[in-house]
């Protein structure tokens, strides 16, 4: 039998991740595309989560706020704690493909609305935002799919409690564990099919934009 609750809460996990991190990243990226000092190593520390395992993170996380609650949840063995747990781990996914749209810009075109008069959030909003577009559409659906197949910083953190903390892909392992092959096949394919979809939705959107860009040049 599909265990529909972790596959619902695994969508809810990754739907509030995406929804946090997006602007987060939007307002991180576009300061690191200024900045002057420090730059590497910033970009250094938010690249961490691409090379530490999982389960480090949760470790570390384990120690540093076990002990803690907001508003009177707990930091662990909470959806909260694996929803902080995800912020953390998608950090990159969420910055780098925004970033690098923003370094993508022709500067002459910030130089231009400066000289027009824009105001900084006007050259932001008008103009650099809407350029950025197709790294923000990257970073959504990485994000997404990335929190929907994360497993190791969640066991850690939120172990696997039904409805709170397991997730669908806590939900596999549990089924191989009982040697049930079959309900873990269907839950994986289904995670695959959705990631599937979502990163096809992204190649398709981003690739529409395509024959206008180059019909312009």
């Amino acid at each position: 039998m599909m265990d529909i609750q972790a596959i619902l809460l695994s969508l809810k996990l990754s739907f509030w991740t995406v929804a946090i991190m997006l602007p987060l990243g939007i307002w991180v990226a576009h300061r690191l595309v200024r900045m002057q000092t420090g730059r590497i190593w910033i970009e250094a520390a938010l690249a961490l989560p691409l090379v530490l395992p999982p389960t480090v993170l949760g470790y570390y996380f384990l120690v540093s706020f076990s002990n803690q609650t907001v508003f009177g949840v707990p930091m662990v063995f909470s959806f909260t704690g694996i929803l902080i747990a995800s912020l953390l781990v998608n950090i990159p996914f969420a910055i780098q493909p925004i970033q690098r749209a923003f370094e993508a810009i022709n500067p002459e075109i910030r130089e231009a609305a400066q000289v027009s008069g824009l105001s900084e959030w006007q050259i932001f909003y008008l103009i650099e935002l809407p350029l950025s577009w197709r790294g923000i559409t990257n970073a959504a659906v990485l994000t997404f799919a990335h929190t929907l197949g994360e497993f190791g910083v969640i066991l850690m953190v939120g172990g696997a409690i039904p409805g709170e903390t397991k997730t669908a892909s806590i939900a596999i392992y549990d089924r191989v564990q009982s040697f049930d092959t079959t309900g873990a096949g269907v839950l994986a394919l289904l995670l695959l099919s959705i990631s599937l979809i979502a990163i096809a939705i992204s190649y398709g959107v981003l690739g529409r934009s395509q024959p206008h860009r180059n019909g312009m040049r």
